[in-house]
Order: C-alpha cells, then structure tokens, then sequence
C-alpha cells in the first residue's frame, strides 16, 4: 500500500513493444491532480497510447532483472553450496521475509527492489511496486477514456488494455498475499487510507470483471487492426483479447484451488463452479486458437527452445518460431536487448568450471523424477520399463531437452589436453562435475534455458552469437494445462469438454505431450478423477518446469508442506559404462537419491508476509497469518 503514497507522480514515457525499449518521450510530468491539464494526455489515441504502454515497463523481467537471478523456490530446483543471498535458499530455509528489498542486500529478487523506476533500466524494475505504481496508473486511464477522441476501435484497445492491466497487476498481488483491497479507483494522495483487505474470492471476482471487459475490447491480433497497422510486425508483445481470457481463467483456476477455496470457504477441495467460470474462459480462448485463424499455437518440438532463447538468429525475440509465422508466447514483458541475456542468467547453469559464474541453478534429483519415460509413463509406474541400471534411457524427450545427465557433451569446440576433461559432463557420485560449491550437488545441470554452447570455450553467450533469453509470463502449453485441470475438476470426469474448445481435459493434456513425442496418459490415469490429477500434476512439472510456476502450484495445491514436496534430493551413482555418442544408454550401478534438505513449512507460509510499513499504515491493512 505504501506504494500508491510513495508513486503518486505519474512520469510516463512510450514504450516501443515492437521492439521491447523505452523512448524518452514523456507524456506526464506530474499527477492529474496538480496543474498538468490532462487534455493533452489524452485527447488522442497517439498520446493516450503513450500513457498507457508504460503499463507494460512495469512487467518486470523476472529471469534476468539482476546479473543472476531466482525464480524457482519449488522443490524444483537449488543453488550450489555457499549462495546464500537468492530467494530459492531463503525459501529453503523458510524465510519468506526475503522477498522484500529491505531483507535482500543483494536486491537480487524480482519482486522487490529499492530504486523501482518504470523506466528503461531492468534492474529498476520489480513486481510489487509495480503493481501498485500500474494499478494507479490504470485507474488514472480507465477516469479519463471518456477525454480521448477517436474511432471506436482506438477507444477500444485503450480501454482493453488499461483493464487488462489493472486486473492483471492485482492478480500477481493476490496469488502471493491473499485478498487484498482492490482498487477501481484513483486514491486521493491527500487522503488516508481505510480500505479493508477483501477476501480472496471477493479479489478474484473482481479481476475477473477486468480480464472479461478486456478480452470483450483487445484484438486477437494487433496486426490485423487498423491501428496496428501503423506498427505492421512490431506487435508481438501487445496484450490480446487471447491473453485476456487466459488470465480471466487462471485467475478464476486460482480462485478455485484448494488453497484459495479453504481461506474463502473453509474447503480444502476445488471450488467447482470457479472451475467450471475457469474452464469456460480457457475453452473460449482455446477454441479460437484450435480454429487457426490466430498467430497463436504451439511450436513444433524441434523449434522447443524458441521459446526461451534464441542464438545466431540476430537476437531475435524469443516465443515465436524461426520464421515468425507461429508464437506460443502469450503475455511476455519487454526485453531491454538481447544483450543483458550475457550479464546474467546465460552463465548460471553450467557451473563455475566451464560458466565462469559463481552462481548455479541445479536441478533437484527429486524433481528430474517427475520427467518420466516417453512411453507416457511415470518412472514409479511398474509398466514404465524405466531401469536404474539404464535410468538415463527411454525418457521423456524433454528430459533430454532440458536435463544435463552424466556422459552428455558440453563443450563442441576442440580443447587442449588440459581441458578436454570438461567435455563431457561427469555427474556421477565423486565425479569431476559434482563440486558443490563450482559445479554440480544434485548429479544434474539445468539447460532448459541456454545453448549447450553457453560456456567459456565454445563462447556461444560472446557478442557475435546474439544470445537471447526471455521467458514468457504465461505460454499455450500452460493454457491447455489448465483448461485440463479446471474442465476436470469442474465436471469431476477427466474425459468431458466445457465450452467451446472441442477437447477434452484428457485430450488436452495429450495435445501438450503430442507435441514433445510422448505418449498418451494412460487409460488407467485417465478414466478417473485421481489417477488423472496426479498425471496432470506431474504434467505441469515436466512441461512448466524451472519457468517459475511451481512454487504457486504447490501452494494453490496445499502441497507445499507436504511429503514428498517440501524435499531436495541429489542423484548418486557410479558409472559402468561410457558410450560417448549416446549417454543415455550408460549403464550406471548404486542409483539411489540422497537427501539434501528437507523444507520445514507450517501453515504460515502458503502466503508471503506483507511489509511491516504497510500493515503499519491502519489497522484494517493486516499481516497474513503467522507472520
């Protein structure tokens, strides 16, 4: 809340989506309360788009706003040995307070950081004082639409934008604190606050007015509009009425969860009427994508790694196959160059040994399980076929896509005798690779999100490789994953439909794996309600993972203090045999899992505390419970 008192000049500059910078062309220099007149601001569709498109810098990114940074505080993922200032280790040792600036020395988080500026600087840039400084602003918009002159679809994709944003700042607020006051209105700054904390439910339905006004005004597609004509191809990362039902329905999905049902209702099961609102939403978007007539779809598996990165293409955006004819991405923030990939996370995988980086994001051994057999299988399914003396063989192609195992090449390049040792990744136990303070401490390497050539010999992060790396908020898979969930949920039968999308919650979550060459969900899984939540669950982790989405799916899940989620584990083993071509067929003995760390969570920390100065400023402003 301070920061609706601490933001209340309103600086706003263009931002060129097209191609993810800021201008400096200021539209505002002070608040409308004081003595700018606002018939400038927004007395025409040119400056009123100024105004609003400051909206989108106040996305931060969360992958690389810091020279290294933290997104995973899941059981998915760890820091190597001796780092103790990201917020994974603080998750780790249950100090949620770490998320706040003034508990992270470092500000090496991306929810909150000191100097939060809307401009163009990344390392400005951070969620929650976003939130408050874009709820405000979209407020300040949605007072003065009535001002702008123009044609009825300039008015429309002014209005369907500030919606969308205003619906989408409070949702990112909601899913980490609970029911927060939700603002439809520009606060007097002279003025003291009163408002009250609403309940969840209450928050989320009012979200929801704003994504569905907003998917009612947004275009599918910018480019087929009049206006986005004037940008032809620089369009990519504008809001869309498809990212508006999405958000309409994961916000709905939230709302229906376990979590977020039981601070409502006092139900620990799915809320189905939230659900079935959810699945609605999902199938509208959904069936407009399954029709082809949107840019929107998923990119074939060969084309896997657009979506987070690209290299030796320029520094194209990532998301967007290599031709451009086919994005998965759906809601992204801008990318302040491809550049800024190289000061940060394109080095924090690989180790220190051949990264040069002191920082390493690792893959826990607990979490690689959840990557099963392309059979479609789960490993501890006895019908999988999967071998601990093979362990490495038959897997999910994913698994090879994002998993460094023992044997893998890493290094393309020729090496001098000295350093022919790190081509090939050794994570057996004791092996070369398994320092835990410069390499490995699970017996994997995470890179999902950088090229095998991201390392200091192949120097495939160097200027001439215009390595880029920029993730998505929300991606097509993620949809069809949680129309599966909610349309199951909804109808308690994981072989129904709801709306209009044609597939049902199976069929959806077999559309994500066809893409990935794996099998179907088996018909033991999928003929009934459990079975099916379980392959669901385990779905999101493979297909989602290490994208930051698995901290709040154990939280929404009531997961998170339960066995075997509040766990780390590494992989040991010795390897028997070598077969440089192909790892995966290794023979390896001992394969067993040792404990790293066990999370220690109570109750209190399925939601993150509050600043102390905000529930400081009136009594009815409380602190989440146990905090």
């Amino acid at each position: 809340m301070k920061y609706l008192n601490k933001y209340i000049i309103i600086a706003c500059s263009f931002l060129t989506i097209g191609i993810g910078m800021a201008s400096c062309t200021d539209y505002l220099d002070k608040a409308p309360e004081s003595d700018i007149s606002p018939t400038d601001a927004f007395k025409d569709f040119k400056n009123f788009q100024g105004f609003t498109e400051e909206l989108y810098n106040c996305i931060p990114d969360f992958a690389k706003g810091y020279w290294s940074n933290s997104f995973n505080w899941g059981e998915d993922e760890i820091m190597n040995q001796g780092i103790d200032y990201h917020m994974c280790y603080k998750i780790d040792q249950g100090d949620f307070w770490g998320w706040q600036s003034s508990h992270d020395g470092w500000q090496s988080g991306f929810m909150d950081r000191n100097n939060f500026n809307p401009g163009g600087d990344r390392f400005a840039h951070s969620l929650v004082p976003g939130c408050w400084y874009g709820i405000r602003k979209a407020n300040m918009g949605i007072e003065n639409l009535a001002m702008m002159k123009g044609t009825q679809e300039e008015k429309d994709l002014i209005a369907g934008q500030l919606y969308f944003f205003r619906g989408w700042f409070h949702f990112e607020l909601m899913q980490y604190f609970g029911g927060l006051p939700y603002i439809n209105e520009v606060l007097p700054s002279d003025e003291k606050l009163t408002l009250p904390r609403l309940s969840y439910q209450a928050c989320a339905d009012s979200a929801a007015k704003d994504f569905r006004k907003a998917a009612d005004l947004l275009p599918v597609n910018w480019d087929e509009t009049t206006v986005g004509r004037n940008t032809l191809g620089k369009n990519q990362l504008r809001v869309t009425k498809i990212a508006a039902l999405s958000y309409l329905g994961k916000d709905l999905l939230w709302a229906g969860s376990p979590l977020m049902n039981k601070v409502s209702t006092g139900s620990t099961d799915y809320n189905k009427d939230n659900c079935k609102r959810a699945a609605e939403a999902f199938s509208e978007a959904l069936a407009l994508v399954e029709s082809g007539t949107t840019q929107f779809g998923l990119l074939p598996f060969s084309q896997y790694s657009e979506n987070f990165y690209t290299i030796d293409e320029n520094g194209k955006m990532p998301g967007e196959t290599k031709d451009n004819s086919i994005t998965e991405a759906i809601f992204r923030g801008p990318s302040y160059g491809w550049n800024d990939s190289n000061w940060g996370q394109s080095k924090q995988y690989g180790g220190e040994d051949i990264n040069d980086a002191g920082v390493t994001s690792l893959p826990t051994a607990n979490y690689v399980n959840y990557y099963g057999m392309a059979n479609g299988l789960p490993l501890n399914d006895p019908e999988s076929g999967f071998d601990k003396e093979h362990p490495f063989k038959g897997r999910d192609p994913r698994f090879y896509h994002d998993i460094i195992f023992d044997g893998c090449k890493v290094v393309k390049t020729s090496l001098d005798t000295l350093n022919e040792k790190w081509r090939y990744a050794n994570l057996q136990t004791d092996g070369l690779f398994r320092d835990i303070i410069r390499g490995s401490r699970t017996g994997y390497l995470l890179y999902k999100f950088i090229d095998v050539t991201c390392n200091k010999f192949d120097k495939g992060y160097d200027y001439s490789h215009h390595f880029h790396l920029h993730l998505p908020w929300m991606r097509l898979s993620d949809v069809y994953l949680m129309y599966a969930e909610a349309a199951a949920e909804a109808t308690g039968d994981p072989n129904a439909r709801v709306g209009a999308c044609s597939l049902s919650a199976v069929q959806a979550v077999n559309k994500v794996r066809e893409r990935a060459g794996v099998a179907d969900v088996a018909p033991k899984y999928a003929n009934n309600l459990d079975g099916f939540m379980e392959e669901l669950r385990r779905e999101r982790a493979v297909e989602l993972a290490y994208e930051g989405k698995r901290f709040n799916d154990l939280r929404r899940w009531l997961l998170l203090d339960k066995e075997p989620y509040n766990i780390k584990t590494s992989q040991e083993f010795k390897r028997i045999t070598f077969d440089k071509d192909h790892p995966e067929n290794d023979q390896v003995a001992g394969f067993s899992e040792k404990l790293i760390l066990k999370r220690n969570f109570t109750e209190k920390h399925y939601w993150l505390p509050l600043k102390i100065s905000d529930t400081s400023l009136y009594p009815d402003f409380k602190q989440n419970p146990g905090w």
